[in-house]
């Protein structure tokens, strides 16, 4: 006798046993009611009682027969089925829905805890797509940089390679290096975020200051594209919140803007405080974006315009997202397709607003 059957016989013995002593209790009861008030003979008591404990006996049988006919029909086969779906589920198979009962009064938990299944099998689906898809966008995001690093790498050990095309080969390998750990930081932190394992330390800063500061960061790539920076920000506006995780949105919507800009292009960064409330928007004239990209500019990896990927790898602007719902502020974005694009972002100000 394995496990399961000597488990399933020791629960089916205890049953009877429990029925058997709830029958017991019960005729032993109404016996001692019944003869309370009557006179029998002992001698005649006595003879009787074997016939009595075997009627108990049949009592257990009938009431324990029964119980397995009403837990089989009411019990049993919804758990079975439960089961079987669940075990589908526990070998990978996700796309498992089990089917409602709703045909018998007593079925409704067990329609509860099917929905549930459900609807635990469903979310379990859409994060197992969500993790597929990130690892075969990492591998795909790490392939491109590593392949450059090779190639070039490759072609640095010509022997007649010119002095020219070797400094030029190195630069290319320098910026595939950059764009690889730039990835690699990227990926860290928005796990980081999205685990909860880095949590917002609010105090109060010069919300225009930080704002000059990452600008000036980008000075180097505007000058090189030749760009015309437009700033028109409100003196000591001072907020309360975590500096050093909103200098990774500044950073990222600046990195942004003076990628997809082209050359001789503008970028304006505006801040002003009104009713309590600091608003920096960043605005370019780059590339711009449909309303179907706009609508999963957050999410991590997309790029709606495939002429422009190489120049990001999809995470900056999920980084953006999950910070700003992190520190409670509210980001949002107007683009037209080859128009540029304006993305604003609102914050609330120090309450004790000091400088």
């Amino acid at each position: 006798m394995n496990g399961k059957s000597f488990e399933k016989t020791a629960i089916a013995v205890l049953r009877f046993i429990t029925f058997f002593i709830i029958i017991a209790f019960v005729v032993t009861c109404s016996f001692l009611l019944f003869l309370q008030s009557m006179e029998f003979d002992r001698e005649l008591l006595q003879k009787n009682a074997t016939a009595t404990f075997l009627n108990v006996i049949l009592l257990t049988l009938i009431f324990f027969v029964l119980d397995i006919v009403r837990r089989k029909l009411t019990v049993d086969r919804y758990v079975e089925k439960i089961i079987k779906g669940l075990d589908k589920i526990t070998n990978g198979d996700l796309s498992v829905r089990i089917a409602p009962i709703k045909n018998t009064a007593s079925a409704n938990g067990f329609d509860v805890i099917i929905e549930q299944i459900n609807k635990m099998t469903e979310e379990l689906g859409s994060v197992e797509t969500l993790r597929t898809d990130f690892i075969a966008n990492v591998s795909h995001e790490l392939k491109t940089p590593l392949a450059a690093i090779n190639n070039y790498g490759t072609l640095l050990q010509s022997p007649d390679l010119t002095e020219e095309k070797r400094i030029q080969y190195a630069k290319s390998v320098t910026d595939a290096s950059r764009s690889l750990a730039s990835l690699i930081t990227n990926i860290l932190k928005l796990n980081k975020l999205e685990n909860q394992q880095i949590y917002p330390v609010s105090k109060s800063y010069n919300l225009s200051e930080q704002l000059c500061e990452c600008l000036l960061a980008f000075e180097d790539v505007w000058e090189r594209k030749n760009l015309d920076i437009e700033a028109d920000i409100e003196e000591d506006v001072i907020i309360n919140a975590d500096a050093e995780m909103l200098s990774l949105v500044w950073n990222n919507l600046f990195s942004n803007a003076t990628k997809f800009t082209d050359m001789n292009g503008k970028i304006s960064v505006a801040l002003k405080k009104e009713k309590g409330i600091a608003e920096v928007s960043v605005s370019d004239t780059g590339c711009g974006m449909s309303a179907e990209t706009g609508r999963h500019i957050f999410e991590k990896f997309y790029q709606g315009d495939t002429s422009h990927a190489a120049k990001g790898n999809g995470l900056g602007l999920a980084l953006v997202k999950r910070v700003i719902d992190i520190t409670n502020c509210e980001i949002s974005v107007q683009s037209e397709l080859g128009n540029g694009s304006t993305f604003t972002v609102k914050l609330r100000c120090d309450k004790n607003e000091t400088v």
